[in-house]
């Protein structure tokens, strides 16, 4: 089977959506052929294997007012033509040439839904809802939807879309060698993208009643905001930006923090907090979106934008090593639960299920 995945960005871009696109590729590509189609970036390869899977780059323009940049991509309809593929698997909702080329291909049609409906805050909630409307004129063109958590499944439910045509296909996450649970340092952790649905506002401001250092992990629009907050605040001492870090320096924080935090305000399925919970850290994160589905009883579910109960939740693991340990192992036990292989045989099924259906409307 010849599998096409659809999405603007790849490796080197580094998130969500694309650890997701690589991880199942490298799997998928082991009995299938595997083709990534995306935007390129500055200074990549036009074609490329990574892991067994092909990427093949087209020309793009990036405006980059936003994280992830707004792109226009050329060639995606005649590159997909011309790949032929069995099943053509779209991540992203917000880039239309890419919708559009994705649409007008006559090969079987998956669409990956990785976030809330309408996510985002403020006006961009609202353009997100306008965007996510606009793309729903396209579900039928879809034979199936595949939903990263139960609660994203659940919110398009509600929507009106129709039950039968949805699949839930967690992220996975690899497992680190046994963790030794003592080995940590002295600082608390978040990764991800900053912008206003993470909740670091209100992470910043729990830290005035917290006695720790914070690690900020990850680039975006809402930087600069952030860091006058914590310049207002006058803790720029305990609370450090690193930018984007590398694969390497990420495994490394995740080894050694004492508690991995996750304020969003919504959150699809949060794989950063996987990986934190993976590297055996106790983590605590808003009782918001597919947060709990993740975290489960493994850790500490707080409400959204209450920094009181962020502090006092985050003092309560500081100042008690056996629950923190506690927590630690319970979601490492978790975290074996999602499991990228799993994952990998789900879609294969989904991509054989719906490929079959296409050749049998063609064969009537």
């Amino acid at each position: 089977m010849r599998i096409a995945i659809v999405n603007p960005f790849h490796y080197p871009y580094l998130g969500g959506i694309e650890h997701r696109i690589h991880h199942l590729s490298r799997r998928l590509a082991c009995r299938h052929e595997v083709y990534v189609v995306t935007g390129r970036l500055p200074e990549t390869k036009e074609i490329e294997e990574i892991d067994g899977y092909h990427v093949k780059r087209l020309p793009s323009f990036y405006l980059n007012v936003y994280n992830p940049p707004m792109i226009w991509t050329k060639g995606i309809e005649t590159t997909l033509k011309e790949l032929k593929p069995d099943v053509i698997d779209l991540h992203y909702r917000w880039a239309r040439g890419y919708t559009s080329s994705v649409v007008s291909q006559n090969a079987a049609k998956v669409l990956t839904w990785h976030n809330a409906y309408g996510e985002g805050d403020g006006l961009l909630h609202s353009l997100s809802i306008i965007n996510d409307m606009l793309f729903s004129r396209h579900r039928e063109k879809f034979q199936r939807i595949v939903c990263i958590s139960d609660f994203v499944a659940r919110d398009l439910i509600s929507r009106g879309f129709p039950v039968e045509t949805l699949s839930v296909v967690p992220n996975g996450v690899d497992l680190p060698p046994d963790m030794n649970l003592k080995d940590e340092d002295d600082f608390i952790l978040f990764i991800g993208r900053l912008v206003r649905t993470k909740g670091l506002r209100y992470l910043i401001e729990a830290m005035k009643f917290v006695d720790e250092k914070l690690i900020i992990c990850g680039s975006g629009p809402e930087r600069n905001r952030l860091e006058r907050l914590v310049k207002k605040h006058q803790m720029e001492k305990k609370i450090i930006f690193l930018g984007k870090v590398s694969e390497e320096k990420k495994r490394q924080l995740l080894a050694k923090c004492k508690i991995f935090v996750m304020p969003s305000l919504i959150e699809s399925y949060g794989i950063a907090v996987a990986e934190g919970m993976a590297y055996g850290k106790p983590v605590i994160g808003s009782r918001t979106g597919g947060l709990p589905d993740v975290i489960g009883e493994a850790g500490i579910l707080v409400e959204p934008r209450n920094s009181k109960e962020l502090a006092s939740s985050i003092n309560a693991l500081l100042s008690d090593d056996g629950l923190r340990r506690d927590l630690g192992r319970k979601a490492r036990e978790r975290a074996k639960e999602f499991s990228w292989d799993k994952a990998a045989k789900m879609m294969e099924r989904i991509y054989l299920e719906v490929s079959s259906q296409m050749n049998s409307s063609h064969s009537k």
